[in-house]
């Protein structure tokens, strides 16, 4: 269990993050929480009293979503100066939250139960990285699986368009165009054939029904709206045209589709963006293990990739990884990205690496 101070640091190391990925309204809520949320609502208790490790449960982000999701509901007055900018200095916004719990106790309360849905398309703009890269190595035809899918909004990834510094990927006329920052020289041009798209997630959301598309709007920081309009447009496109998106086990879903037949010149991929976190190690371990001994049976008719963009927590960005087999079987990192596909830049640098000091128990290695 989770100490008070644990708890608290997980919001200062939110802040962190924040204050890294251009978001300095979260940034002061999230310290303002840190150090002064109280007991006087469930919500505020439940939060310093959390059972697991904060920052692997994202509790941070569970409570702000719930809060956001209370100003852009026009709940709370005084809240809405806190996300509107009016209202920075630290016990200000510490007794805005604080009277917003008690007032919305009930309301706030289930978002603690279960993990973000930062279902975001913008991060398709640094996995479609990683598969161009598997696209140079064995061919354009990618079979692609995506697990922690979410809402399904990457599994969109065949249908957006690409601006990647200039290189266009993806079909011109989509509704949807993801154009990162680049930062550094763009990638070298590559055909890519996406023949087949097929996610799980072991609680998918329906991002065409409207409340779980109010839901998914509360966890886009309203200092990016552009983030907010891009997620609206993908929405759409799924509701012009669903997705394969089933419920299920991250392990069970890939021991399952690693064991179907592969169609020669295809390419296998699993693909996941900010998931590994929150599977518990066996799931990890199960997924590690599966796609080993399907490597392992992989050929040049029929390879195996695997594509990820993860966060090393202790820098406060995400690394786009990948490996493949047969022959490139030790993860090459083409890129980090900010965690909402703001900016893409080629390799890690050295300024990168100036990070936080994370608890032992909040460290991950994913992959």
């Amino acid at each position: 269990m989770a100490t008070e101070e644990n708890v608290r640091g997980a919001f200062h190391i939110q802040e962190f993050y924040c204050r890294h990925m251009d978001a300095p309204m979260y940034a002061r809520l999230c310290a303002a929480i840190g150090d002064g949320l109280t007991r006087a609502s469930r919500t505020g208790a439940r939060v310093l009293d959390w059972p697991g490790e904060p920052t692997r449960d994202a509790l941070p982000l569970r409570l702000c979503g719930g809060l956001h999701a209370l100003v852009r509901a026009e709940h709370d007055a005084g809240l809405a100066g806190v996300f509107a900018g009016e209202v920075t200095e630290p016990g200000a916004i510490a007794a805005a939250v604080n009277a917003a719990l008690v007032a919305h106790d009930d309301t706030i309360f289930p978002w603690l139960d279960g993990p973000p849905q930062t279902n975001e398309p913008g991060r398709s703009g640094a996995l479609i990285l990683g598969l161009m890269e598997i696209a140079r190595r064995y061919g354009p035809k990618i079979e692609l699986l995506e697990i922690g899918s979410s809402a399904g909004l990457n599994l969109l990834i065949d249908r957006y368009a690409f601006d990647l510094g200039g290189v266009r990927v993806g079909p011109p006329d989509s509704p949807v165009t993801i154009r990162p920052e680049w930062r550094g020289d763009p990638p070298a041009p590559v055909d890519i054939d996406i023949v087949s798209v097929r996610g799980c997630d072991v609680q998918p959301l329906d991002a065409t029904d409207a409340a779980v598309e109010a839901r998914l709007l509360a966890y886009v920081w309203p200092e990016t709206p552009a983030r907010a309009e891009r997620l609206g447009r993908a929405i759409a496109m799924q509701r012009a045209r669903s997705v394969d998106l089933v419920r299920a086990d991250a392990a069970d879903w890939i021991e399952a589709r690693l064991a179907e037949p592969q169609a020669a010149g295809v390419t296998r991929v699993l693909m996941h963006s900010v998931v590994w976190q929150y599977l518990p190690e066996e799931v990890a371990n199960r997924i590690r293990a599966a796609m080993a001994a399907a490597g392992a049976r992989a050929t040049a008719e029929r390879p195996l990739g695997w594509v990820m963009m993860e966060p090393n927590r202790a820098f406060a960005q995400q690394i786009v990884r990948v490996k493949s087999w047969p022959g490139q079987t030790e993860w090459h990192v083409l890129a980090t990205a900010h965690a909402h596909g703001t900016w893409v830049r080629n390799g890690i640098l050295d300024e990168d690496r100036v990070g936080y000091d994370l608890p032992a128990s909040a460290k991950v290695e994913a992959g």
